[in-house]
């Protein structure tokens, strides 16, 4: 069988290169601009023992690079997501062309972009990620990780192939997890005074509280602003009935099961790993990718 070869882009803390790896895809090369996410990629040298570069793809050349069958990118969301229309910022990202630079100066036999469901509305962006010359597209919207995972999350999968290649979506797996089943029995929460003023109507939007014991929940998408100081640990809440509220936040590592990361996965204990979790693909995603890019390469 043979083993294809991949190096990815605004790789995060490897939820997506963690899934392909896991397929069977040999990562040769992982690369982010954020420091705090490589060096999680390389506390997790058992997982990753390729090269993980903490550089700004702006300014790296294509050439200078290892020639690998695949290419992954992953490339920042927030400028394409709803939510950017309430802050004015909606209008896209550069950050693709450069993604888009190394796709067609190195021409891969394989491509695979991730991003939110909002940037098929970016004609420009999709232009450059669809038509290239040479390769067959397969654009999936949305894939759910609640396919694999008890976590509502919709994403859109591109893969680009220089040969035409048919490819299903994924179906739901028969043993997904249960929300209760990826609980911690003692968690370690913080729970702010802020997180209790929202519990007892104190601010405008209430929480979004999901209740475990209900056959088949989900957990509403595991965000990277659940990391910030203000209100924000407060928005997603399960119930609890430990808790003195009867509520409580996420604690790190359930927000890591969620996105299917491994207990074995370290994370540090500290508010940012949330944005660290919140910007990951879920790692059953990444798998379900790789599963692909094996068919296709044998």
């Amino acid at each position: 069988m043979y083993t294809p070869t991949a190096k990815g882009y605004f790789s995060g803390c490897g939820g997506m290169e963690l899934g392909i790896m896991l397929s069977g895809v040999e990562l040769i090369q992982s690369l982010d601009l954020d420091k705090e996410a490589t060096d999680c990629m390389k506390l997790n040298n058992h997982y990753f023992s390729h090269s993980v570069l903490n550089v700004d793809i702006k300014g790296k050349t294509v050439l200078e690079q290892p020639k690998t069958d695949i290419i992954v990118g992953t490339y920042p969301c927030t400028k394409y997501s709803p939510i950017a229309d309430i802050h004015g910022t909606r209008t896209g990202d550069d950050l693709f062309l450069h993604f888009f630079r190394h796709i067609a100066i190195e021409k891969p036999e394989m491509y695979i972009v991730e991003n939110v469901p909002g940037m098929k509305k970016f004609k420009v962006v999709m232009e450059a990620m669809t038509k290239l010359p040479d390769y067959y597209v397969n654009v999936f919207c949305p894939i759910d990780a609640a396919n694999w995972l008890p976590q509502r999350r919709k994403r859109l999968i591109l893969i680009g192939t220089r040969k035409h290649f048919c490819i299903s979506s994924p179906s739901q797996i028969n043993n997904r997890p249960r929300l209760k089943d990826i609980l911690e029995k003692n968690p370690e929460v913080e729970m702010p005074d802020y997180v209790i003023k929202r519990i007892n109507g104190k601010y405008r939007d209430l929480p979004i509280i999901v209740d475990p014991e209900i056959p088949n929940a989900l957990a509403p998408t595991c965000v990277a602003h659940y990391s910030k100081d203000l209100k924000d640990l407060s928005t997603r809440l399960v119930k609890d009935k430990n808790s003195k509220y009867g509520v409580r936040p996420f604690s790190i590592r359930e927000y890591a099961r969620l996105q299917g990361f491994p207990d074995d996965f370290v994370f540090e204990n500290k508010r940012s790993s949330y944005k660290l979790i919140g910007n990951a693909v879920p790692v059953h995603m990444g798998k379900w990718v790789g599963s692909v890019a094996m068919k296709y390469f044998n």
